[in-house]
């Protein structure tokens, strides 16, 4: 056997071990399957099984650590990095997994971790009760989780991570492990912001909180750099029950925009006050005193609404990207932004400001595997484009742009790397975390 050659089970003899749940190239259902949310991953695995329970996850582990083969893990099919699918190995799907049983009474829910973060939330929301994850419905439970998770209700109830309680995980040997505080607390620790690496989580327990209505929604500025600076002041003071996320881009040609304003630089930011609605629109009423607004969507409204009906499954996105985290941005550096964007070529270049603090930052940092409670603002950076031969060409513009835009916060959240090397996993888990992993 030369070291090229990868052992498998041949398709027949996995249909045989998972009845109706392999999903080869033959089958009608291969290119669905294998297309994940980033339109740059193209791969080609030799099969993709659906697993319907942990007996078939911990099954599949187990032949891959027998033959050797390459295996991928699919909660919902967003990993920048690339880590849903495998060309010529084995996916493990997890997308038809999705139980859902919520105790009322001890305000907590278990949940299988092909569910997505937009199901997840709608079904917990019809009992008023509410988890954050981050700013997009489709992605799975399995993958957002284990990085972290940074959304909407960030400063109000911290990361997905803080909320985690317990997990059932296979490892590696192919056991399947209830993981907690008192039950493999290592184990535990590792998984509350260290990904993917140390099993495949099967099923979740959360923390559910209980939250009927809340104030939040769009509001579109007009782009400065006052109006940058002042909108992420306001952010960075505001009560733990707000928090945002601001995008600065060339305005698309939405219904909601006024002509004119179609292709100039705005401030699109989501916004969420996870409390009473008057004292929300009160605490609002400053980012809206900032700027005459473009757009303004902001109301009363139940958390789940933040999520709206997926596009359907035709948006696959390209683009060069780079995460990072930011100390402060006053006006000087929110000019710098403005003007490298305008400098871009992209069919669309984005910079997205997701201002921290709060619960977010009352986690001693050595207390999970996420280890960046002291970062101030979280900055995402992306040029998107349809042209495959322009690849160099952008990722050349956001590469300049990353280092001219960092200041001395030299981390990295994992869930948002893309091209994975070992200078950036070293960021995502700087010092003694990564000693601990």
């Amino acid at each position: 056997m030369t070291a090229q050659t990868i052992l498998s089970p041949s398709v027949s003899e996995l249909r045989a071990l998972f009845n109706g749940r392999v999903i080869a190239p033959d089958d009608p259902r291969y290119e669905n399957a294998r297309t994940l949310f980033y339109g740059s991953m193209d791969k080609r695995p030799t099969a993709i099984i659906r697993a319907a329970d942990a007996g078939d996850v911990s099954r599949l582990v187990s032949l891959a650590r027998e033959y050797g083969f390459e295996l991928a893990i699919r909660s919902g099919g967003h990993s920048g990095a690339g880590h849903s699918t495998s060309e010529g190995g084995i996916v493990l799907d997890l997308s038809a997994m999705k139980k859902l049983e919520i105790d009322h009474e001890n305000q907590t829910a278990w949940v299988e971790s092909g569910m997505t973060a937009g199901e997840y939330t709608a079904a917990v929301g019809a009992h008023g009760f509410v988890t954050g994850f981050g700013d997009t419905g489709s992605v799975g439970l399995g993958g957002i989780t284990l990085g972290g998770g940074v959304g909407y209700l960030v400063r109000k109830y911290g990361l997905t991570i803080d909320n985690l309680l317990a997990a059932e995980v296979v490892t590696a040997d192919g056991q399947l492990l209830l993981v907690d505080e008192n039950s493999h607390a290592d184990l535990f620790w590792a998984i509350r912001g260290g990904g993917g690496n140390f099993g495949v989580a099967t099923r979740i327990k959360f923390k559910l909180h209980k939250l009927d209505q809340g104030y939040g929604g769009m509001l579109v500025l007009p782009a400065t750099a006052d109006a940058i600076a002042s909108f992420l002041a306001e952010a960075d003071s505001a009560l733990d029950e707000l928090s945002t996320i601001l995008n600065i881009m060339p305005a698309p040609p939405m219904p909601f925009l006024p002509e004119e304003v179609h292709g100039k630089m705005i401030l699109m930011a989501m916004m969420f006050y996870a409390g009473d609605a008057a004292m929300g629109e009160q605490v609002i009423s400053k980012f809206r005193a900032i700027a005459t607004p473009y757009a303004d969507m902001l109301r009363p409204m139940a958390y789940p609404e933040m999520f709206p009906p997926e596009e359907g499954g035709d948006y696959h996105p390209v683009a060069a990207g780079r995460t990072m985290f930011l100390d402060y941005v006053d006006n000087s550096v929110a000019q710098f932004i403005l003007d490298t964007l305008a400098k871009s070529t992209a069919m669309m270049a984005v910079t997205q400001l997701r201002v921290l603090g709060g619960a977010y930052a009352r986690v001693p940092a050595d207390a999970t595997a996420y280890a960046h409670r002291g970062s101030k603002i979280m900055a995402n950076l992306a040029a998107l484009y349809n042209n495959p031969e322009e690849k160099d060409h952008h990722e050349t513009w956001i590469s300049k742009y990353e280092k001219k835009l960092r200041q001395s916060d030299k981390g990295a959240y994992v869930n948002f790397l893309a091209d994975v090397d070992q200078k950036q996993v070293r960021a995502a888990y700087p010092g003694e975390t990564w000693k601990r992993l």
